[in-house]
């Protein structure tokens, strides 16, 4: 049987994401009812870290341990990655040794290097390109308050970054529409291969009449020489009440987390009663143990 990985949105279908995101609700009931499922027991993660994360290892370390399995943590000082060992040497060893292998890192290159040279799933935690374990707690989230996506609008506000480009590739699965709301220039260089994609520099414009709003940092991680020129090229695209007010009554506001309170968003929206991100925050838990399970257990 081929190796499973995860790598992008694309590694699932529609019909398989659709299943992985029911099972994903299905856990969370069975973690607040405390019961007892440990399909993974003997099953061991390695999860390596090129960029720092709470929510990412937190997540997937009480996942692995709530399905019976356990997790190791592996920083840039702990792996051969950062030392120059060819990433086709460390997959090779790592995979004799673990059941799966979570990687956080930089260039979206090293993954699929990675997953090309191990024997075991691989699992994108964060590249510079795509956060698809974000999008899987996003989509279970969405559902769980208003059920199917298919044919909603979906408002970006912000950066054509890797959060970005994971809800392109939901929105052409799922089939919705997604408004990417941010100035010229800062736009997914790739957007013309997503129809229901589309670019707005006017912030309203891609606010009006939205289901969902959706935002994060305006200056990810390596970009930190960047800061004030992003602050000032994106300041017209915070998402704050006014901005909110433009979309459907019954809109949610989404994001990924960490939050820059008074930059992306105000505090007003962030912790008003359209937010649902501690929601979103937790599904990261359920959302991966059902993906976890869709990797191992067949194996």
């Amino acid at each position: 049987m081929p190796i499973k990985h995860f790598l992008t949105l694309n590694d699932l279908d529609r019909d398989e994401l659709a299943a992985l995101l029911r099972r994903a609700d299905s856990l969370r009931d069975l973690h607040r009812d405390h019961a007892l499922h440990e399909p993974l027991r003997g099953k061991v993660l390695g999860m390596i870290f090129e960029k720092s994360s709470t929510r990412t290892r937190v997540s997937f370390e009480a996942g692995m341990a709530q399905l019976g399995g356990s997790a190791i943590f592996l920083s840039p000082r702990d792996s051969q990655l950062g030392r120059g060992e060819p990433i086709e040497d460390t997959a090779r060893v790592l995979s004799r040794m673990v059941d799966a292998v979570m990687i956080r890192t930089f260039a979206h290159e090293n993954v699929e290097r990675f997953a090309a040279a191990s024997a075991v799933p691989v699992i994108n935690g964060l590249t510079d390109d795509h956060h698809p374990c974000q999008l899987l707690a996003d989509l279970q989230t969405w559902q769980s308050h208003h059920r199917d996506i298919s044919g909603r609008t979906v408002a970006w506000m912000g950066d054509g970054n890797n959060m970005c480009r994971s809800w392109m590739q939901a929105a052409e699965m799922m089939e919705f529409n997604l408004r990417i709301g941010c100035p010229a220039g800062y736009a997914p260089a790739d957007l013309a291969e997503f129809p229901r994609s589309q670019h707005l520099t006017d912030p309203a414009a891609a606010a009006e009449g939205a289901d969902l709003i959706v935002t994060d940092v305006w200056a990810s991680m390596g970009m930190e020489d960047e800061q004030q020129a992003r602050l000032e090229a994106f300041s017209a695209y915070q998402v704050n009440a006014e901005l909110m007010q433009l979309a459907s009554p019954k809109a949610l506001f989404m994001h990924c987390l960490p939050a820059h309170r008074g930059e992306e968003v105000t505090a007003e929206v962030i912790d008003g009663p359209q937010s649902v991100v501690w929601d979103e925050a937790e599904n990261r838990l359920h959302a991966q143990k059902a993906l976890l399970e869709h990797l191992l257990i067949t194996l």
